[in-house]
């Protein structure tokens, strides 16, 4: 008898357990649901709920915002600075097929980031602008600026010379890389700068690369560089430019090109807190976009 009893709790006990577990797991749906409610896709403003400090989307056919959130502040902008090297560089006319060698002068000085290009190994001017710009290898900018005619200092003013053509009143530039805090934006200039620089076929190749394996002198297996831009490997995105920047006075920072709901688009983030916010950022501008049949009207009504 007792024997029979025991059996019963045992079996009893099971049963509860079987049961809790199903109550459980009916609940986790609605638990997840609340979740996404505490972080919408959607501000109160009826715009994307951004968490970067300063952005702009920008429609590149007409020329207008479709939203904005604090696009003239003048803030450091970090490696984003690369694309206007590239830019310096192209319209000299430089030979991307000519070697350059690194040098001492071109290692950071500022902030002592690393690069795994060596001292005193040579590599074609191309191949060192798309490091420069996929994978924003900072020799390689300093390199292509020193290797300019008349030097680093010419090839600075040549960058502040284009962004006087270009009308971007907030902008500056000391260094090719963008290690110094002193290479400063606004996001309504890097909408214009991101814009003229998807004019140019390299620059929309080289930035938008994937992955690239160099292989250095007295080394048998390659090195691999990856996109700092994880996006440009999403097979649900199509982005014609990207670049990112970081250092501790620009925060997070990402510009891209990209076509979203046939429209070609223009998106700069900057100052960006989180290690993911830019990428969350730009998928957020990203549904917003598609799921807002009202963008068009946004465009004619928002402003600076």
């Amino acid at each position: 008898m007792l024997r029979r009893i025991t059996y019963f709790c045992i079996a009893l006990l099971a049963i509860t357990a079987m049961a809790s577990h199903a109550a459980m797991t009916e609940k986790k749906p609605r638990m997840v649901k609340a979740n996404r409610a505490m972080t919408p896709d959607i501000g109160k403003d009826g715009g994307p709920n951004l968490l970067s400090h300063a952005a702009l989307v920008f429609d590149q056919t007409t020329g207008r915002p479709l939203y904005a959130k604090n696009a003239d502040t003048v803030t450091p902008i970090a490696s984003i600075t690369k694309l206007m090297t590239a830019m310096v560089v192209l319209d000299a006319k430089l030979p991307l097929d000519e070697a350059i060698t690194i040098d001492r002068e071109d290692t950071d000085t500022i902030k002592g980031t690393r690069s795994r290009l060596p001292v005193g190994t040579s590599f074609l001017r191309g191949d060192l602008m798309r490091l420069a710009l996929m994978a924003s290898d900072n020799r390689a900018a300093h390199a292509l600026g020193r290797n300019y005619p008349g030097g680093s200092e010419a090839f600075v003013e040549a960058m502040n010379t284009k962004a006087k053509l270009l009308g971007l009143e907030s902008t500056h530039f000391v260094d090719p890389s963008g290690l110094t805090p002193d290479n400063v934006s606004s996001p309504q200039d890097l909408a214009v700068l991101v814009a003229e620089a998807a004019k140019y076929d390299p620059i929309r190749e080289y930035s938008t690369t994937h992955a690239l394996d160099v292989t250095l002198p007295k080394m048998r297996r390659p090195i691999g560089f990856s996109n700092t831009n994880a996006l440009v490997k999403n097979s649900d995105w199509n982005i014609g430019l990207s670049k990112t920047g970081y250092i501790s006075e620009s925060g997070k920072c990402l510009v891209m090109q990209t076509m979203i709901a046939n429209q070609p688009i223009v998106i700069v983030l900057l100052d960006s807190w989180g290690k993911f916010t830019r990428i969350g950022d730009a998928n957020r501008i990203k549904r917003w976009v598609e799921n807002n049949s009202k963008v068009a009207a946004l465009a004619s009504t928002s402003s600076y």
